[in-house]
């Protein structure tokens, strides 16, 4: 159809490539100037080693856009798939697909493939053989013979993977007689490696034949299969992904259902018209996500149908009930006091909507991005759950866009305790001194991860004086009860996870720390992607851990200026050390025994924390 038969047509155009950017902000500036001229909106994701976009816009103003990219010598031999579509009917739908803005950002990774985004991903070279929608095809329609190609001799069986997400081979995927079809069941594309080492067996000397939505995502999982060496070579992806198969094949083919896709039309289907998706709760046919239920625990997207739908309707998806999570554990927040029905687990939420949760309030649908973190957070010694959520507010308010905030009550609960004091305290500071003298009130009960090897418990609640004056070194001496903490935070984990990530602050942040020393260890359960440790500390345990700590961490401390009177900067330093190197970014900030959320250092946080996006 010729563009003046069209002029107000809308659609989208993907597209991405791998390829050496020898300059990033000068490419920045390309789609800055372009996008904004033509009037596209949606995502561009810039990295070192190549682009990953998708945008919309009336139909012909992205062939111009097309035609300019193309004129970049870097861009030769990239696929553009761009379709005609109705313009975003949804304005919830557009919001969370990013359609109502245009973003482009410098990232690290085009995708985030591996859970540890600070470590060194596969080489892209490596990926797998490129395949034709027909090449696709006539192997699944002949179960082999064009790949036999490659080796005559070699007769291995045909493994067929599906490197998409659950929530998207829920309502399609490509369905062949006499080939397997393996399907992670991931909620996440960084789940991905970890499953791929876990059923590497189901690969070796296999042919394997991979496919997802556009392309993108097979590159980097067909060269981490790739290399794993002898045995792995026979590696295939679809070119082009299921987009430019069912381009091919109108009819479906071997693809069955719909094909998810990231943009305001959320699926696409084949002139096939039957449906694989299945409603959550009564198991009747249904494909259609724009409701955008949710997942309460994970926010992992869930098929409800329309009859089922409620607006105080709490959903579980198939995942987090596999691992025993259910509608009694939900952390829930009502008048700024933490209610779980599960014990003894006491969970204060902070929304990322800055509203307040009741068990009558729906599980806020589409009212979020589509994926936030979240992040479990530790207060320091002598502290609660409460008390580190209201100082941590700012921080909480300027990344409530990305992540959602978790605060837990420490085990160990501490007896009341008072020293006197002549100054008035800086409130500004999160120190774990106790109070200046004892209230006249009841006061909220303070908490530890760790206590001193004399440590009774907590007594009557009245209070007491210290035994002397606050010593800074305390926290040294603390080396009891770790086993407790550790076990609690367990269940933690298990009644109100997953997380992504664990945010902890001076007791808290050692704490955090020496989890993250224990993750991955056999018969371990918890699982996170990195760690915040603020004016953290290395624990003395008996059995601690030895080697450096793999996991991808942000260590936030005041530097030799920063007059934190409680942990030196040489402490969190060693802490610092104890990861492996390129692990860990550290921020050294003046303000203090506290957090600070003023820039750069908000900045440097969110920068941290959208690598795990």
């Amino acid at each position: 159809m010729a563009d003046n038969d069209r002029p107000d047509q809308y659609g989208v155009v993907l597209y991405y490539k791998y390829t050496p950017i020898p300059d990033v902000d000068q490419l920045f500036s390309f789609y800055d100037s372009n996008c904004n001229s033509l009037g596209l909106l949606g995502r561009v994701r810039l990295a070192p080693d190549g682009v990953n976009v998708t945008i919309g816009g009336k139909l012909s103003l992205l062939e111009k856009h097309i035609a300019a990219v193309k004129s970049n010598s870097l861009f030769e031999g990239t696929d553009f798939k761009l379709a005609s579509c109705h313009h975003p009917l949804n304005d919830q739908v557009a919001k969370e697909c990013g359609f109502t803005s245009l973003s482009i950002r410098v990232v690290k990774e085009l995708v985030t493939f591996s859970p540890h985004p600070l470590l060194k991903s596969p080489e892209i070279s490596n990926a797998g053989t490129h395949l034709s929608a027909v090449e696709f095809h006539s192997v699944l329609q002949s179960a082999g013979p064009l790949l036999e190609k490659e080796n005559p001799s070699n007769h291995k069986k045909l493994v067929l993977l599906d490197a998409r997400n659950l929530y998207e081979t829920r309502i399609g995927k490509f369905k062949t007689p006499n080939v397997e079809t393996l399907d992670p069941g991931i909620r996440q594309y960084s789940d991905l490696p970890s499953w791929i080492d876990d059923n590497s067996e189901r690969f070796r000397g296999n042919r394997v034949l991979m496919y997802c939505t556009g392309g993108i995502r097979c590159e980097m999982a067909s060269a981490y299969i790739r290399s794993k060496g002898a045995g792995f070579e026979n590696v295939f992806q679809l070119f082009g992904g299921i987009q430019r198969y069912l381009e091919q094949f109108p009819d479906g083919g071997f693809f069955k259902g719909k094909n998810f896709v990231f943009d305001h039309r959320i699926s696409v289907g084949s002139s096939d018209a039957n449906i694989m998706g299945a409603c959550l709760l009564c198991g009747s046919s249904f494909d259609d996500y724009s409701s955008r239920c949710r997942c309460n625990h994970c926010r992992m997207l869930v098929l409800v149908c329309d009859s089922c739908q409620k607006k105080d309707a709490l959903y579980v998806c198939e995942l987090c009930q596999k691992h025993g999570k259910g509608y009694g554990s939900i952390p829930l927040i009502e008048n700024d006091e933490s209610q779980v029905i599960t014990q003894p687990i006491k969970l204060k939420t902070v929304p990322s909507d800055d509203t307040t949760l009741s068990p009558q309030v729906h599980s806020r649908h589409g009212s979020n991005p589509s994926r936030k973190l979240r992040i479990l957070c530790l207060h320091g010694f002598r502290q609660n759950a409460s008390g580190f959520k209201g100082r941590t507010a700012s921080l909480v308010k300027k990344l409530k866009s990305i992540a959602e905030l978790v605060f837990v009550d420490a085990p160990h609960e501490l007896p009341f305790i008072y020293q006197p004091c002549l100054q008035e305290p800086d409130s500004k500071d999160l120190s774990s001194l106790s109070q200046q003298s004892p209230p006249p009130a009841n006061c909220r009960k303070k908490f530890a991860w760790l206590v001193s090897p004399d440590f009774s418990g907590a007594s009557e609640s009245n209070w007491k004086k210290a035994d002397g004056q606050f010593d800074p070194l305390q926290y040294q001496q603390q080396t009891d009860g770790f086993d407790v903490s550790l076990a609690y935070l367990k269940t933690v984990f298990s009644q109100a996870g997953p997380f992504d990530g664990i945010m902890g602050f001076s007791q808290g942040a050692a704490m955090a720390a020496a989890v993250s020393a224990r993750r991955g260890r056999p018969g371990g359960e918890m699982d996170f992607r990195f760690v915040i440790l603020c004016s953290g500390f290395t624990l003395n345990l008996p059995d601690s851990v030895g080697g450096s700590i793999n996991c991808p961490s942000l260590h936030i401390f005041g530097n030799e200026q920063g007059n934190d009177r409680q942990i030196a900067n040489q402490a969190s330093r060693d802490l610092a050390a104890s990861f492996e190197e390129g692990c860990s970014v550290i921020i050294e900030h003046d303000s203090g025994h506290m957090i600070p959320t003023r820039s750069p250092y908000i900045d440097e946080i969110r920068d941290f924390l959208h690598r795990f996006l």
